[in-house]
């Protein structure tokens, strides 16, 4: 939110932060990964520890841990007792033990961070212009099977990390009707179909995404033991003519329809709903930036759409709930259910017209 009244140095300092930024994320990575924020919590009630004995016991040089301390300090993430030894702030604490926060570090990290540098050139093109830091790829959706271990690793606890915790209660509502085939639109590792296969053991389960990810979803499959009433289906959502089967009684979408244009969308949900008889229904589930409670949901969310922009496709985001009804609305389809689901996401619940 807009503030005018700050005083000038104050909002002197603020900006000087937001030119430094990266300067100190790479601080906080690094004394993540060399151990110094775990060896300043170790001695938490010992009185803290020196930058002799962080350097010490971490076989470190005192110039390496004291130039990654001193940002540290004037960013409130560490702080120096009378004594003279380094504590952790409760800043600090978070950015070492909070999960979403160690999710989204690792995501910035070791996918976004050298693509982040092109963002420039993917707003003036439309194309993801950073994606090149990973692979020679259109969209990142084709090189998912193909990243480095570390890099699918961050990439799959980000996107899950944002979407299993709803899918229990997800399912309870899914469930509270019968359903017998169910269609997981963009299945990526399988994770839903497979949660759906348990809950219910009569739900046949198809997933629909690109060969790369289903290869990985089919063997997570198989090792559940639910491959008898799961099938894949493969489709490029961006190829000429994409078609998907008839037959489900519900087509699922949770967090896919964000990584697309609002037209790509629309098209989309227009071949879906060709798909459907008059008793179908389709169920988005996403995370709309104009309905969470809190500033900092809000702001990762935004943050998240510059990686679709640089990285992921160039042309999606997270959206505004109105943006995405009004494509829904276009497409042929009514909402007849719009319901909060979890603390951060929406189920919208739609019919053919």
């Amino acid at each position: 939110m807009a503030n005018n009244s700050i005083r000038a140095i104050d909002a002197l300092e603020e900006a000087h932060k937001i030119a430094f930024a990266p300067f100190v994320f790479q601080a906080v990575v690094s004394l993540r990964k060399l151990g110094v924020f775990d060896k300043i919590f170790q001695y938490r009630k010992k009185g803290g520890i020196s930058l002799d004995d962080i350097a010490e016991e971490l076989s470190l040089s005192t110039y390496g841990v004291g130039v990654l301390l001193e940002i540290a300090e004037s960013s409130d993430i560490v702080t120096k007792n009378p004594s003279g030894n380094y504590e952790i702030t409760t800043t600090g604490y978070f950015l070492t033990y909070n999960e979403t926060v160690n999710v989204n570090i690792n995501f910035t990290q070791d996918v976004c961070y050298k693509g982040l540098y092109h963002l420039e050139e993917a707003i003036k093109t439309g194309k993801p212009q950073g994606l090149k830091e990973l692979g020679d790829w259109s969209t990142i959706y084709e090189g998912l099977s193909k990243l480095s271990p570390q890099q699918q690793k961050s990439w799959f606890e980000f996107d899950h990390h944002y979407s299993d915790d709803v899918f229990e209660e997800a399912l309870t509502k899914v469930f509270a009707k019968e359903r017998k085939h169910i269609f997981d639109i963009g299945a990526n590792t399988g994770k839903f179909s497979i949660r759906c296969s348990k809950f219910n053991k009569d739900v046949k389960v198809t997933m629909v995404d690109l060969p790369g990810q289903l290869a990985k979803a089919m063997a997570n499959v198989k090792e559940e033991g639910v491959a008898d009433r799961v099938q894949p289906y493969e489709i490029d959502w961006l190829s000429k003519d994409p078609k998907i089967p008839t037959g489900a009684d519900t087509i699922w979408l949770c967090q896919f329809l964000d990584c697309f244009s609002k037209p790509e969308i629309e098209k989309i949900l227009t071949i879906c709903a060709n798909a459907m008889d008059d008793k179908a229904e389709l169920i988005i589930v996403e995370t709309f930036t104009d309905r969470q409670r809190f500033d900092n949901a809000k702001f990762i969310l935004e943050a998240t759409s510059l990686y679709f922009t640089v990285l992921a496709n160039g042309n999606s985001k997270m959206y505004q709930a109105e943006e995405l009804i009004e494509v829904v609305n276009n497409a042929g389809l009514r909402i007849k259910e719009d319901q909060p689901l979890g603390e951060y996401h929406t189920m919208l619940v739609c019919q053919k017209k």
